[in-house]
């Protein structure tokens, strides 16, 4: 069984793929390029199975590849593989739903608790120098009195600049339930927020318990939050979802966090409400378009964000997730087993 592997991976995980075939590590797998298709094409001519992370297996790729017996993508999302080609020749394709889930839970987290206490902004400040004493600063205590730790006490002071909100009590409003989503509320109602759940998806009775509700609207969710995350795929029902009307709706001391998809949102609707104060702040994962533009006003412009390149997924730990799920699954196959992670296309 020849196994082209291009994908990223973790080497403890991978170990049992070594007994099931002949694997030919190339590409993204030793740390280079994405191919073309063209070398693709040339590369899996001969391949039982082509598993992959970001490689483009095109319908070229497909047809030339003529002992092709399975399809493997080590992604929640396997986009990058022509699903019409692959349903032609019967070719089952394999992806790895939640391989992510926790790791974008808590960057999800750790956006909301940056944005809401300017955890950022602080830090560049005193990279930079302010609020920073003399080497030789020496601060003296009055007699009678104990030592005192705050830093100093005017408007201009760090405890008043960078002034911010708490999560605890705050209504946190989660777009799309799914596995990222009921894992970012589930550490919310650990901190102590109330949840506004928007899934059409997902009925009252899986969801409502103490501190947790369903809305019946969008614009419901819109209009209570104190914080709303974003966690949908993005359908032709999602893409722009997040509209001009719906940003309108939002308290103006609310934030937004979005570290799911750039299309599910008006992005230049987002900038007019940030630049125009008409919400307290926002934090992203993910844009309109990537890489984010040099000239992006949330680089150049905007004081009220917070902005990280598509990092959420971006651990170790997502390595050992997805290697463990393809392996498992392609002994699965090879021993004519149902297999747990069959897209279906």
């Amino acid at each position: 069984m020849k196994i082209f592997f291009s994908a990223e991976y973790e080497e403890e995980a991978l170990k049992p793929l070594y007994e099931m075939g002949e694997v030919d590590k190339e590409g993204w797998a030793l740390g280079l390029p994405k191919f073309s298709e063209e070398e693709l094409i040339e590369k899996t001519k001969d391949a039982d199975i082509i598993i992959t992370s970001y490689d483009d297996i095109t319908r070229g790729v497909i047809e030339n590849a003529k002992n092709l017996k399975l399809i493997a993508c080590t992604r929640a999302t396997p986009v990058n593989v022509d699903m019409a080609a692959a349903k032609e020749r019967g070719i089952p394709v394999l992806y790895t739903p939640g391989r992510n889930s926790d790791s974008t839970a808590e960057m999800t987290i750790g956006l909301m608790l940056s944005i809401a206490r300017n955890i950022p902004m602080a830090y560049s400040a005193l990279k930079s120098g302010k609020y920073t004493a003399a080497p030789d600063t020496k601060k003296e205590t009055k007699e009678g009195l104990k030592a005192d730790v705050i830093w100093d006490m005017n408007m201009d002071a760090p405890y008043m600049v960078f002034k911010g909100t708490q999560l605890h009590g705050k209504v946190l409003g989660i777009l799309g339930y799914g596995s990222i989503g009921r894992r970012v509320g589930k550490i919310a109602r650990a901190i102590g927020m109330e949840l506004l759940i928007y899934d059409p998806y997902v009925g009252e009775i899986d969801v409502e318990e103490f501190g947790v509700r369903k809305a019946q609207s969008l614009e419901q969710l819109m209009k209570e939050a104190d914080f709303v995350t974003c966690h949908m795929k993005v359908t032709p029902e999602t893409k722009g979802i997040v509209s001009r009307e719906m940003i309108s709706l939002m308290k103006p001391t609310a934030f937004f966090i979005n570290a799911s998809r750039g299309a599910i949102l008006d992005e230049e609707a987002m900038i007019d409400a940030l630049r125009e104060k008409r919400i307290r702040g926002a934090a992203f994962d993910v844009y309109a378009s990537e890489p984010i533009r040099s000239n992006h006003p949330y680089i150049t412009e905007l004081d009220n964000v917070v902005i990280t390149p598509h990092i959420a997924g971006a651990t170790d730990d997502v390595l050992v997730n997805h290697t463990k799920m393809i392996v498992a699954d392609v002994r699965r196959f090879l021993n004519g087993e149902h297999m747990l992670y069959q897209y279906r296309y």
